[in-house]
């Protein structure tokens, strides 16, 4: 979710990672199996226990037939992922409507932060190993956020709207009007309205709607005054972030991975408990901090984003004593390190900031330079990915035909194989935080009223209304997966998914009744972009037990889909949201807005396409890989991730449009570019997922029996 960021557990196996969240449990309980391979590896054969992980929980105390701890590391996930997917959901409006950042540079801080955030936990999860444990790492990397968080709120007056018209400049005026907000300069004593036309060029038109200028394309540029100190507020609040989430999120999953004992039939289970309070708190975060940042002010809700995260620390810090034994210190870790270490982090804050710096003095290059010269234009945040990225694919499999096995060489290519085309799933699926947020803010419809919450916005099209009854059978699935489901569905889970089974069929039912009726023609809210967000949340939240069962069913029955067409149908998937929303655009009202079903639509698919993709990932490289390199491979799986992030933000930049103070120039030429990369990009990504399909078997092949 996300966006994006939401997590589950496959039930009743192994944690599923987010999406938005499948993405989630790749970072992290996917992290947490690798921390805790290395603890038994560590510990004795007779399992003597250690200060890392003591003998058992306590049975005396228990919640919900687990250890008692599981409650604390709950609700400390829980805020923690509040903070982050609030704070995720408003940052490219904020840096595109306060700072006046234009698209190009808005997207790219976006697809930068999100390519760190989950590039430093890999290294935060070393550290905890050997240095600091696991309950310290979490402490520290605590603290850095909500500082973070706390900076964001700082973000000054907004900045001053100019125009730069042939070399001249002219201050721009924000007028408020009924129909909208109207940008406009004043010229020789006259006040003239900027309006973007369709071939770029621009037109200033008098009071009376003539035309009393054009500027050719080219002549016309704007920007925003900004204050220097601000800037530096907002991007050294991003770089705590960012190294408070390297130590944070792997490590907190670490503990939750101790509190069970080998062997304990409660683990999974266990991680899927603690996952809801991923997706408790990514969903709540997502509906309140987008509407107080829009109807107080941004400080709002970044402040709801850090008041979240100071919950989570101050619930880890003040735990009672409820955690002692649990992540302490390794064995033999020097404490006289700890200070090292904490300065090291905070060292990292000035660098990252000239990351960001650097990243926002990007400029494309011209057309025609090459790929050599497009790569050494790039930002040096890009050059170390994609160098780093590039050279350790071959350079591993290369190492693999000189020091393994023919079958184990045929396994690692197998495995490449599939980090690249995830790279590709999650560049697109990512565009959710960035070109999709402002294409809501742009050109969507985001009113809502008694009967067009979803469906009644699609007045133009008759076909909407198979998307309306596609949801609701959606909501007898969920009844199914309750009603089949027993005896492979925690009865917690099952009784999830009843609930929400029956929300979703009143839900729709009663708006459908309603439609019927004739009421509600008059919108009663107003939904902020920044929320549109929770949708891929809501779906993974509805559609997971349901996967989940069929994925059981189909296994039953001998007829799980491989690995690789699960990766093909995820593929497949993102691309086909993109092509049902520019599908959507052709019924677009005469303010060129789409109907919010149609972006729903997208994330209802992109959602079920996420849980194709996010239960496999991890498990896969861990069987794929050669055993004395699975850390390594789980190191370029992450870093492919990373990599997803940052190219997700070059992607979005390819659609960036015009804007004067924050609002697009043209309408009907921001929906036409939106169209044209989103039909560019939906038409690829089912290509390439049409290739994954049939280089399947093949693949299959190589992968020598690896589900």
């Amino acid at each position: 979710m996300v966006a994006n960021e939401i997590s589950f557990l496959p039930w009743p196996d192994v944690p599923v990672m987010p999406a938005t969240p499948a993405r989630e449990l790749r970072r992290q309980g996917q992290q947490t199996r690798s921390h805790a391979r290395m603890a038994q590896i560590e510990m004795t054969a007779d399992q003597t226990p250690t200060p890392h992980r003591p003998e058992g929980p306590d049975p005396a105390g228990e919640w919900f037939g687990h250890p008692a701890q599981l409650k604390r590391l709950f609700t400390t996930e829980m805020w923690e992922r509040f903070g982050y997917y609030g704070m995720r959901a408003i940052l490219t409006l904020y840096l595109a409507k306060h700072f006046l950042f234009n698209d190009t540079t808005s997207t790219g801080i976006y697809g930068g932060f999100t390519a760190l955030v989950y590039l430093t936990p890999l290294i935060g999860g070393l550290i905890a190993d050997r240095y600091l444990g696991s309950k310290r790492s979490v402490k520290f990397g605590a603290i850095l956020m909500a500082v973070g968080y706390f900076m964001l709120c700082f973000g000054g007056d907004a900045a001053k709207p100019y125009a730069t018209i042939e070399g001249q400049r002219y201050e721009v005026t924000v007028t408020k009007t009924d129909a909208g907000e109207v940008r406009s300069v004043e010229m020789n004593g006259q006040r003239l309205e900027i309006a973007g036309n369709e071939d770029k060029s621009v037109s200033l038109k008098a009071t009376d709607g003539t035309e009393a200028r054009r500027i050719a394309p080219g002549g016309f540029e704007s920007d925003g005054e900004r204050s220097p100190l601000h800037i530096t507020i907002l991007l050294v609040g991003l770089s705590l972030v960012t190294v408070g989430n390297g130590f944070f999120k792997p490590n907190i999953s670490t503990i939750v991975g101790t509190l069970y004992a080998d062997g304990d039939r409660r683990r999974d289970a266990g991680f899927t408990i603690f996952y809801m309070g991923i997706n408790l708190g990514s969903l709540i975060s997502q509906f309140f901090c987008p509407i107080l940042a829009e109807s107080v002010g941004w400080w709002a809700g970044f402040g709801l984003a850090a008041i979240g995260m100071t919950f989570s620390w101050l619930l880890f810090q003040f735990d009672g004593g409820r955690l002692d034994g649990y992540g302490e210190r390794p064995a033999g870790a020097d404490p006289r390190k700890d200070w090292l270490i904490y300065g090291a982090a905070l060292v990292c804050v000035p660098l990252f900031w000239f990351l960001f710096t650097n990243l926002m003095a990007y400029v494309p290059p011209a057309a025609g330079e090459g790929l050599v010269g497009y790569f050494l234009g790039l930002p040096i945040m890009g050059k170390l990915m994609f160098g780093t990225f590039l050279l350790a694919v071959p350079g591993i499999l290369v190492w693999a035909l000189a020091a393994g096995s023919r079958v184990e060489f045929q396994m690692m290519v197998a495995a490449m194989v599939l980090i690249v085309f995830n790279t590709v799933f999650w560049t697109l699926f990512e565009q959710a935080g960035s070109s999709l947020t402002l294409f809501a803010e742009r050109n969507t419809q985001l009113e809502i009223g008694w009967t067009r919450p979803l469906f009644a916005m699609f007045r133009a099209s008759p076909a909407s209304y198979y998307l309306f009854f596609a949801i609701l059978l959606g909501g007898l699935g969920w009844l199914l997966a309750w009603f089949f489901g027993q005896g492979e569905v925690p009865e917690t889970r099952r009784k999830i998914s009843l609930g929400f089974g029956i929300a979703m069929l009143a839900g729709f039912g009663g708006m459908l009744y309603a439609r019927t009726q004739g009421f509600g023609s008059e919108p009663v809210y107003v939904m902020p972009a920044g929320q549109t967000q929770i949708f891929n949340a809501l779906f993974i939240v509805t559609l997971a037990p349901v996967f989940s069962v069929m994925w059981n069913a189909l296994a039953r029955r001998g007829v799980e889909p491989s690995i690789p067409v699960k990766f093909a149908l995820a593929l497949m998937g993102v691309g086909g949201g993109f092509l049902l929303l520019v599908w959507g655009a052709q019924f677009a009202d005469a303010q060129f807005r789409v109907g919010l079903a149609w972006l729903a639509g997208l994330y209802l698919i992109h959602s079920m396409a996420e849980l194709c993709i996010s239960p496999v990932g991890l498990s896969m490289i861990t069987k794929l890989s050669m055993a004395r390199i699975v850390g390594m491979m789980m190191g370029v799986w992450f870093l492919s991730i990373a990599v997803a992030q940052y190219v997700a933000g070059m992607v979005a930049q390819v659609a960036s449009v015009e804007t004067v103070g924050g609002q697009v120039t043209n309408l009907k030429v921001s929906l036409d570019t939106y169209v044209g990369v989103f039909t560019t990009i939906g038409w690829v990504s089912v290509g390439i997922g049409v290739v994954l399909l049939v280089v399947a078997v093949p693949l299959r092949k190589l992968m020598h029996g690896v589900t």
